[in-house]
């Protein structure tokens, strides 16, 4: 703030009649008065020269010398002007040297009444004292304050904004209309601020409406703030009108609604107007830099976000930690971890932010021993370890389940008392969570001396993650208890739990707590009550989910639609799934990998392989998985051919096979006899494309084998692989022996498949069935009065199908269905017509009329 103008209120020569020497009148003669004259016009020069001298030390930053020199005076005894204090705390107001401005009050006060109660030097008080940021100090002295004026004003409102006493920024400001100060271009700005911190528009917009009655549109300090504000409240529109209508745009204003859209998650509009600044010839700083890098690392724009780390080197603009570790940080969040070393290497100074961007973007791409080693380096460099840095530790040990780690870092935090801090706290819980640790992770939250909602909504994520439904519940009752609201993300981690349990009912009375409690649902509650619904097996109420998603105006993403497609394969609605793929075409839905391969797979299932090859057709950018898809649906409709011909096919296009594209391959040479084929694909994925075979190939390649003849050859395969036999390897040997008729060795398959799994009926029924080709009558009965004891039975077979939105299903033998005779009599016919067409024996028949309903 400008230095304030002062008119003097003491007598000047009261001042130096004070500091001469007493004469005696009597004595005075005509010579002592004309030398008493001349002294006393010196003087003045004297006090004349040394005000000047004293403003310029003081606008330079000498503001010892300058006091050094107010020392000398006094010592003269010269007459000390209020002005004199004012420029010396004016210049203590521009090096915030707050020891010296005290020294300064000090003086004043001591020199009386007449000079602490000046209306200038009480201003500028008021003013020095809210630039050192002494809120205290500087209200108190404010409202004893004789006379306030625009100046107090401007500095308690900026204060106060500065502070973060937003509140009563805004309220001073309506309090000095209120006294008829108008609050000018410093004023404004600070009101704008705290308007954008409080997010209150309203108020905003009056400012604003003030602004323009007062003619500050065309001031750029004014109209930057405005597009900050209205950035800040989230009216972007308002934000960019404001920004298009200033004439003279400088960088602060580029910058501010930049920043605004970064803030709005508007990563392309910044990234646009950083474009549109360069082309109006206006020179980046640091900030703008910032931004675009920030703007550039939310969207992986690897590309862009190189050109602005190019914009800051050719710019010659600082590294400093503010810019350097804005580079880090976007390198970091795209994967770039080798250019964020490389940059974090050449900075000459870094701070523990710095040091956290670095550990922590080794941590997100799971290079945790990098980390680690960027730790002890931290170390070496004499910085402590703080919450962030913790933090990211805290989080290397839950994504790697390593809890000796985990442990560490909560005895560090013991140990220099960062336990307390509810950020820490949250990540230990998290960590022993993920390490299964659950009742330390319990521990640590019951301890806390302070506990936030993220802090709940992370322990509820623990028992939800883990199925511990009821203690989930119980503590979302606890949070209320205790006086914390559940948000959404509390009630979704209770819904989840539910769900992973099984305990769909438990689920939605959940949901039904959450809507009566004043809360709706949001697409995470809708996708994780349709995925839990089509993974337990309710498809027509996932299907039903969804349509109440829609209606409450959410529109779902990829997650929620995959699931509603396997909600749809697992029912075999093929109309459905083609009215999911109408949908999706219809709003121009981007179709991501995770949906192509879904809807590959529904058609492919639903039986319609062609509606299946048309969506692999159409897809431009083909990846491995929806490959894999693709041969996969081969595979299931046998199609072996076709299915080692796009396996070809994905070999010329450059891209290597994976475990699951073997496993797809084989299947299919399973199903279709191709003997060779797998062989030869087996061998090469081991030789040529160094693929490690897993239990599931073993399995694919043993069956293939035991089906088509060569048991021999199956049963020297498992005695050969590095892997135990499973249960599905040995069922298709018992099945192939059954074949051919080896009982004993049934018998032994049967015997072992009922030790390794002892509660699946079909074991006991295949050794039953052994026995009974022996004809062992007595072990037949032991075997089926071992299943009656255990309670199992055989599962019968089941299908269905629907009629409008009905379903009707049939399982073997059951004349339930209310229809039985009309369904009867009608497949009746149906034999009786297949066997006059193929001419099949009456035999046939008699079997045909056997396993109706």
């Amino acid at each position: 703030m400008a230095s304030l103008r002062f008119t003097t209120t003491l007598n000047p020569q009261l001042s130096f009649a004070k500091f001469s020497k007493p004469i005696d009148s009597h004595k005075l003669t005509q010579t002592h008065l004309t030398k008493f004259q001349e002294d006393a016009k010196k003087l003045q020069v004297l006090d004349k020269s040394y005000f000047p001298h004293m403003s310029s030390l003081c606008k330079q930053g000498q503001i010892q010398e300058a006091v050094d020199l107010f020392t000398e005076m006094e010592l003269r005894n010269f007459a000390i002007e209020p002005e004199i204090f004012s420029e010396l705390l004016q210049g203590c107001v521009y090096e915030r040297a707050l020891s010296t401005g005290q020294q300064i009050h000090a003086r004043i006060i001591k020199n009386g009444e007449g000079y602490a109660r000046n209306e200038y030097i009480e201003t500028k008080l008021v003013i020095f004292y809210a630039k050192c940021n002494l809120s205290e100090v500087a209200n108190s002295l404010f409202r004893t304050v004789s006379i306030k004026n625009v100046f107090s004003w401007a500095a308690i409102i900026g204060l106060n904004c500065r502070m973060g006493y937003n509140e009563e920024a805004l309220l001073g400001f309506c309090e000095m209309l209120e006294d008829e100060f108008l609050p000018d271009n410093f004023v404004v700005p600070n009101a704008l601020k705290a308007c954008g911190a409080l997010r209150w528009i309203g108020f905003g917009k009056g400012v604003h409406g003030y602004v323009v009655k007062m003619g500050f549109g065309g001031c750029v300090f004014v109209a930057s703030s405005l597009v900050d504000m209205y950035g800040k409240c989230g009216v972007l529109e308002d934000a960019r009108k404001v920004f298009d209508g200033i004439f003279e745009k400088n960088v602060v204003t580029w910058n501010s609604v930049m920043v605004n859209y970064v803030q709005n998650g508007l990563n392309e509009e910044a990234i646009k107007v950083f474009y549109d600044m360069r082309i109006e010839g206006i020179e980046p700083t640091r900030v703008t830099v910032s931004s675009f890098l920030s703007a550039s690392a939310n969207i992986g724009a690897i590309e862009e976000g190189k050109q602005g780390h190019a914009v800051a080197v050719v710019g010659g603009l600082e590294m400093d930690t503010i810019l350097g570790s804005s580079i880090i940080n976007f390198y970091s969040k795209v994967g770039l971890m080798e250019e964020a070393q490389l940059v974090f290497s050449r900075m000459l100074e870094k701070d523990v932010v710095t040091w956290n961007l670095i550990i922590s973007g080794y941590v997100q791409t799971g290079d945790v021993d990098r980390a680690l080693n960027m730790c002890r380096q931290m170390r070496l460099k004499n910085l402590r370890f703080d919450s962030v840095t913790l933090s990211s530790l805290l989080s290397a040990s839950a994504d790697t389940s390593n809890l000796k780690l985990g442990r560490e870092g909560h005895c560090y935090c013991i140990r220099n008392d960062l336990e307390s801090d509810v950020v820490v706290a949250t990540s230990i819980v998290d960590m022993y969570a993920k390490c299964e640790r659950i009742d330390s992770a319990r521990q640590v939250f019951d301890s806390a001396a302070k506990r936030d909602l993220v802090f709940w909504n992370t322990m509820l994520a623990a028992y939800a993650e883990l199925g511990l439904s009821g203690e989930a519940l119980k503590l979302v009752y606890q949070m209320q208890l205790e006086g914390v609201p559940p948000n959404v993300v509390s009630w979704n981690s209770v819904i989840l739990g539910f769900l992973k349990n099984g305990q769909v009912n438990e689920a939605k009375s959940v949901l039904l707590q959450m809507q009566s409690s004043g809360i709706q649902p949001n697409l995470i509650t809708w996708t994780s009550l349709i995925s839990g619904l089509a993974k337990n097996g309710f498809g027509t109420e996932a299907i039903v989910a969804f349509q109440q998603m829609q209606e409450s105006g959410i529109r779902p993403n990829a997650v929620s639609i995959v699931s509603l497609l396997s909600a749809c394969i697992d029912m075999a609605l093929l109309w459905y799934g083609k009215a999911i793929h109408g949908y999706l075409t219809r709003n121009y839905l981007f179709l991501s990998i995770p949906l192509i391969t879904s809807l590959v797979d529904m058609y492919a299932k639903c039986g319609n392989i062609d509606q299946a090859k048309s969506v692999f057709d159409i897809t431009v950018s083909r990846e491995v998985p929806i490959y894999n898809s693709m041969i996969s649906s081969y595979a299931l409709h046998g199609q072996a051919v076709e299915a080692l011909a796009l396996y070809r096919r994905l070999k010329e296009e450059g891209l290597e096979p994976d475990t699951i594209t073997v496993t797809n391959v084989l299947n299919a040479c399973s199903h279709s006899g191709l003997v060779k084929e797998g062989l030869e694909l087996f061998l090469d994925m081991v030789s040529k494309h160094h693929l490690k075979p897993t239990m599931e190939h073993y399995g694919c390649l043993v069956n293939l084998l035991s089906r088509y003849g060569n048991l021999d050859e199956a049963f020297r395969l498992v005695s050969t692989m590095p892997y135990e036999p499973d249960t599905h390897i040995l069922g298709s040997l018992l099945a192939a022996c059954r074949e051919r008729g080896e009982t004993e060795i049934e018998e032994y398959l049967s015997n072992t498949l009922i030790k390794l799994d002892p509660d699946n009926s079909g074991n006991y029924v295949a050794l039953s069935n052994a026995y009974a080709a022996s004809e062992r009558w007595d072990e037949v009965k032991t075997v089926r009065h071992l299943m009656k004891e255990k309670g199992l039975m055989k599962i019968p077979g089941c299908s269905w199908i629907q009629i409008g939105g009905e379903f009707h299903v049939f399982v073997a033998f059951d004349k339930s269905h209310p229809k039985i005779e009309e369904i009867s009599m009608t497949l009746a016919l149906l034999a009786t017509e297949i066997c006059f067409v193929h001419c099949l024996p009456a035999s046939q028949l008699i079997f045909l009329e056997d396993s109706w309903p």
